[in-house]
């Protein structure tokens, strides 16, 4: 169990390292473009300045509208919630889930009629109350309609530790 524990957490060890250079080598790239850009701008004497400064301005826009239309990728991407779904579930499994029971207590304090759709709950397992179908959730997140029946009301069911 340790030797599984000590080999899950080398591996986010590693995917945040992994992610950490990749996030400063592609800033550290569009930074070195946009230098260059203004190097070979600014050198060609043919050029007046004020458009060297549009260029540039042009440019930023283009690049501020490639992240803005990357960002929006990104949400929809299903690999990417896999993976933090993924990572989300590996930290639920080394987690002592009694402590998490304790902490979720209060919050089942203030649902006693039970759970239902756009509710924020924390880690856990929910039951529709409609078909007993579970999900599992293993971070804070908003609940949706039961993905077997379209139910929206649920229980939630105590961990075992």
């Amino acid at each position: 169990m340790k030797q599984e524990q000590s080999r899950m957490q080398e591996v986010y060890q590693n995917l945040q390292e992994w992610l950490g250079d990749t996030s400063d080598n592609e800033v550290r790239s569009i930074v070195e473009l946009i230098e260059q850009a203004k190097k070979i701008l600014i050198a060609a004497e043919q050029i007046p300045e004020q458009q060297v400064k549009q260029f540039i301005t042009n440019l930023k826009y283009d690049l501020s509208d490639f992240y803005q239309q990357y960002q929006a990728d990104i949400k929809h991407s299903i690999y990417l919630d896999i993976l933090n779904e993924s990572i989300w579930e590996n930290l639920a499994q080394i987690t002592d889930k009694s402590q998490v029971e304790w902490s979720e207590l209060m919050d089942d304090f203030q649902h006693q009629d039970g759970y239902h759709v756009g509710d924020h709950v924390g880690f856990g397992q929910l039951q529709c109350r409609a078909c007993q179908h579970c999900v599992t959730y293993s971070h804070a997140n908003i609940i949706a309609e039961c993905i077997a029946c379209g139910g929206k009301d649920f229980n939630r069911i105590s961990l075992t530790p």
